[in-house]
């Protein structure tokens, strides 16, 4: 069982390396419309999860408000310092796919008439740091989750494994100590069956004692 689990660690681990955190162009169906936007996987975490973290994080900078409606948070006249004094609107959504466990964010920044696309290098640039190290952070954090469970479940069978340890180990020194018993029971019984023998062939003198003295009395008118 320990040999499995520690198998199952390792290939864990790689698979979760193998997860390359990319932020790509796209377009999406917004509350406002389609529009160009940014989008990204998140792994092994929920949608709810996924998008309650997100708003946390929108939440952070200056904003009027930040509302979650369905699979799409809105951030309106959110003001990102390093873009200056202008506010912007932040439509994101979010789709689960369980069966991978993943979560695709796709996020639309309006400027205010127009829409932010990679043309715009310096914006785009740090909205695209932005969602990766968002969604690099909370895969890690969701992958550390899980492996302190698993490694919880593997302290708990090695205990187990070495409380199986203990018992044989007892079991065997119990077999033994029966072994020693069983040998010397074997031997106590030859040494009383030869006393056995030596006590009858006692008894049997004695009894001819007794006869011969009960043979006197009877001679005796």
């Amino acid at each position: 069982m320990k040999n499995l689990l520690f198998v199952g660690l390792v290939v864990f681990t790689i698979k979760v390396s193998a997860q390359e955190i990319k932020v790509k162009s796209g377009s999406e169906k917004f509350s406002s419309g389609s529009h160009d936007c940014l989008k990204t996987t998140i792994y092994y975490v929920s949608k709810d999860d996924a998008m309650d973290k997100w708003k946390s994080k929108l939440n952070d900078f200056k904003d009027e408000k930040v509302k979650r409606s369905g699979s799409e948070i809105f951030g309106d006249n959110i003001l990102i310092k390093d873009w200056g004094n202008n506010t912007v609107d932040i439509y994101s959504v979010f789709e689960e796919d369980k069966d991978k466990k993943t979560v695709t964010m796709s996020v639309a920044v309006d400027l205010g008439g127009a829409y932010l696309t990679s043309s715009d290098k310096d914006k785009y640039n740090y909205m695209e740091k932005l969602m990766r190290d968002f969604a690099k952070r909370n895969s890690k954090s969701a992958v550390q989750d899980e492996l302190i469970l698993v490694a919880k479940l593997l302290d708990k069978v090695e205990g187990e494994q070495k409380d199986l340890e203990t018992e044989n180990k007892k079991l065997k020194e119990d077999v033994e100590d029966y072994k020693k018993k069983i040998s010397k029971a074997e031997s106590d019984i030859k040494e009383n069956e030869s006393k056995q023998s030596a006590k009858k062939t006692e008894v049997e003198a004695k009894k001819k004692v007794v006869d011969d003295v009960k043979k006197k009395l009877n001679g005796i008118n």
